[in-house]
């Protein structure tokens, strides 16, 4: 990150108010005083944050798109502000500060391994190291693999399980032997296709760190005679009976690494998955995509775009398997994006090509 154009020293004394002030005007603030101290202090400064009156006096929004994108700015101006709240950390990712936590096995998770100098970062981002760090240890349970997932720093979580469920359900190609899994992450679908017997399962990524952590997923859930991993960009090279795809579900720009599982900007993978796959399928085999309506229900892609690619790609759709999402935020009233989370239906598309395409 570009250094904060104004710093200032801060230590014990300073409360959360003046924190939080200094922080909405675009003052950095670096912390030299007790570690726990630093840490209450940016949850008082969060709960300030969350106490903010949405809307100030603002009209409410006209569309669910409007509703998305003054969401999206909100969230944006609360992180950067809460990212003003620095903290020293020496070059080989020891804090010096008074009672200060060990973070060194994580920040080698997630910057790699220490020798270079000096920095200063947000309190926020270490603390997100260190949770990613936990995550990393324990793990995921995961019933369709029957085994956990270790989710990596930067790499999407399976938290949401409905859409691994759609993978363990949906009816496999017959004669099956062979399956791409495109844009793999923690290699989770490839983990659930090889366990219900898929031979050989190609599962690629252009993310560094996502083949690191599907590597270490497919490792401990002995996976690896039946799991290769591929850098690329979506396909490998071939054809296959079975490709199935979990693209991000939302066209909009991400702002962290992580929100690249969540954010596709213009659709790119989603129309590159489909656009690639009747090439990249035998003439009889099927296309999985897996995505969720909620950019429907956001005002940001209609179905008859989603169709119109579908068609355009010289695909048709076989069927289509849905279940509703489980997560907290579904069911929260409070959440400013509740009516089209309440609305959202998770599907797996089963696609083939269209005759006469090759």
């Amino acid at each position: 990150m570009p250094p904060h154009v104004q710093v200032v020293v801060v230590d014990d004394k300073l409360n959360a108010d003046a924190a939080w002030r200094m922080a909405s005007e675009g003052t950095a603030m670096l912390w030299r005083g007790d570690w726990q101290n630093g840490r209450r202090l940016l949850q008082a400064m969060s709960q300030r944050a969350d106490r903010r009156p949405r809307g100030g006096g603002q009209p409410a929004p006209s569309s669910p798109a409007e509703a998305f994108e003054l969401h999206r700015r909100r969230q944006g101006a609360r992180a950067q502000a809460l990212a003003m709240l620095l903290v020293p950390l020496s070059a080989d990712y020891t804090i010096p500060l008074r009672r200060a936590q060990d973070v060194r096995q994580a920040c080698i998770e997630a910057y790699g391994p220490p020798g270079g100098e000096d920095s200063v970062l947000s309190l926020r981002e270490l603390l997100a190291v260190v949770s990613a760090h936990e995550w990393r240890k324990k793990g995921v349970p995961v019933p369709a693999v029957q085994g956990r997932i270790y989710p990596h720093y930067g790499v999407f979580s399976p938290v949401r399980g409905e859409y691994v469920d759609l993978v363990a359900t949906a009816p496999l190609p017959a004669e099956c032997t062979l399956a791409f899994d495109i844009g793999t992450g923690s290699g989770i679908i490839a983990a659930v296709l090889a366990r219900r017997g898929v031979q050989q399962v190609i599962a690629t990524d252009q993310d560094e760190r996502a083949l690191a952590c599907a590597f270490e997923n497919i490792e401990k859930l002995r996976l690896t005679a039946a799991i290769t991993l591929l850098k690329a960009d979506l396909f490998p090279e071939g054809r296959a009976p079975l490709v199935v795809c979990n693209p991000p579900w939302v066209p909009a720009q991400p702002t962290s690494p992580i929100e690249y599982a969540v954010y596709d900007p213009d659709s790119r993978m989603l129309r590159g998955f489909l656009g690639g796959l009747a090439a990249h399928l035998t003439p009889d085999g099927e296309g999985w995509l897996i995505i969720s309506d909620i950019a429907e229900h956001l005002g940001l892609r209609s179905r008859d775009e989603l169709l119109d690619w579908i068609k355009s790609a010289g695909l048709k759709v076989m069927d289509r398997l849905d279940t509703r999402p489980k997560h907290p935020k579904a069911q929260d009233a409070s959440d400013p994006l509740h009516v089209a989370r309440a609305a959202e239906v998770t599907s797996l598309w089963r696609l083939a090509r269209i005759d006469g395409i090759n």
